[in-house]
């Protein structure tokens, strides 16, 4: 069984930067593509950052250049690394693979001043 527990999120201000980690169970890192997914508040969940098996990226546009995503297969760990942080960013983050079955709990990040 898959465990996903996400981690780092907070309350920043615009243009500051968190680090979202998520911590996983199994060998989810090694056996799946992941990704980062967003879901803001009356919107749907969307992957905002993905990353393959083979350590290919890819994000939504709105999110390019200011987020990076990466995983630490040893630790089995993946993490996002969110930069010029917009107000439009806010929402609740969740790592999962890029089929995902079921959901964590995820971390809320919220943008404001």
């Amino acid at each position: 069984q898959v465990q996903l527990v996400e981690s780092g999120g907070g309350l920043v201000q615009p243009g500051g930067s968190l680090r979202l980690s998520c911590a996983a169970s199994g060998s989810i890192f090694r056996s799946a593509d992941m990704g980062w997914y967003r879901q803001a508040p009356g919107k749907q969940r969307e992957l905002v950052a993905g990353i393959s098996r083979s350590g290919s990226t890819d994000y939504v546009d709105s999110v390019k250049g200011r987020f990076t995503i990466s995983r630490n297969y040893a630790k089995n760990t993946m993490y996002l690394q969110m930069n010029s942080l917009k107000p439009e960013d806010t929402g609740v983050y969740y790592c999962n693979t890029q089929r995902p079955l079921y959901w964590g709990q995820g971390t809320q990040v919220t943008v404001s001043s």
